[in-house]
């Protein structure tokens, strides 16, 4: 099994976060997004994960070796090519071609997911669903009667079907949709001016491909600041009963933590109320304040503060009052 990781995006939405780290790097329970993406992947897969290909954009040598180390953890090979523009996910699906054979894995790294199954391999294809309130922003599929993918229709302007595509996707045979997205690059062909994954699979149905929805029980989404905190309080409830959240290298002094919390490596709690649903990254420091249901990442100290709803970046020093934060790496704030 390989799994593809498209993750080449700018991550716009997630500013200021994203101006030094790309988005699937974000934390989320103390480990990034990516890498619970891809964690969360190979427990579905049960069998060898035998590649990890990662495709991205200009992130930098140190993202890099943290991408092949994150394979490596699923007992993989980690594989790094790069999208240099944006022409829509068929396009960046095949920069890493060379790794599209044998059965295939998706995964577009800006969503986590909860599901209670194991993937049948057996299946020509398998599709993510999950019912969505409005479908216009998303791809979507229409079922027949026998539970079947009958169509793939890119963010419907009238409503057609309010199944959404996650973005994650099974394909038996990843040299079959290698060919499939270089036809649609060959000749041009696009959707709303990208060349779009949506449209190979309609050309692959037509052949005759049977795709079947995989359904989840939950879906996360990481698009902005909001859904990236309720995210990371929605997978601090599912890990909860893991040992070592709080790491025992932590020093906490004269506070409380209200689990779910995670607590990474030296950080110092001192006459602090932490939780529910906080991650605190590795040398955080968290002072005479009040943190919950927040995301704060490494090197950075709080003091005298009531924080909640928030994401605080790397080295970020904050000392002020109560507050609902979006605060990037490297700031300074205080009152």
């Amino acid at each position: 099994m390989r799994i593809i990781v498209p993750m080449a995006g700018m991550g716009k939405r997630m500013r200021p976060h994203t101006l030094t780290v790309p988005k699937p790097l974000v934390p989320i329970a103390g480990k990034p997004i990516v890498q619970r993406l891809v964690e969360d992947i190979a427990k579905v897969c049960n069998e060898p994960i035998e590649e990890v290909a990662f495709i991205i954009g200009n992130f930098g040598e140190a993202v890099e070796k943290s991408l092949i180390k994150i394979a490596e953890s699923v007992g993989a090979k980690g594989t790094i090519t790069y999208q240099d523009e944006p022409l829509g996910t068929a396009h960046a699906i095949l920069c890493a071609k060379e790794s599209l054979r044998g059965n295939v894995v998706v995964a577009f790294a800006d969503t986590l997911f909860k599901a209670d199954f194991t993937l049948d391999t057996s299946a020509d294809g398998t599709i993510w669903v999950q019912e969505v309130e409005d479908p216009r922003p998303f791809g979507v599929v229409k079922l027949d009667d026998q539970g079947n993918i009958t169509d793939f229709v890119e963010k419907p302007e009238t409503f057609v079907s309010n199944l959404a595509i996650i973005g994650i996707y099974y394909f038996k045979d990843g040299e079959y949709l290698r060919n499939e997205l270089q036809y649609l690059l060959d000749n041009n062909i696009k959707d709303k001016g990208e060349f779009q994954l949506t449209n190979a699979l309609e050309n692959m149905k037509n052949k005759g491909t049977r795709f079947i929805p995989g359904k989840i029980s939950e879906w996360l989404d990481c698009g902005n600041k909001d859904a990236t905190v309720y995210t990371n309080q929605r997978y601090l409830e599912y890990i909860k009963d893991q040992p070592d959240l709080v790491s025992p290298t932590a020093k906490v002094t004269n506070s409380i933590i209200i689990p779910p919390v995670y607590v990474g490596e030296n950080a110092v709690l001192n006459n602090a109320v932490v939780g529910p649903y906080v991650s605190i990254g590795n040398n955080t420091q968290v002072s005479d304040a009040v943190v919950s249901n927040s995301i704060v990442q490494e090197n950075t100290v709080i003091k005298f503060a009531n924080i909640t709803n928030s994401m605080l970046g790397s080295f970020v020093t904050f000392q002020g009052k109560q507050s609902d934060l979006s605060v990037g790496d490297y700031n300074v704030l205080k009152e």
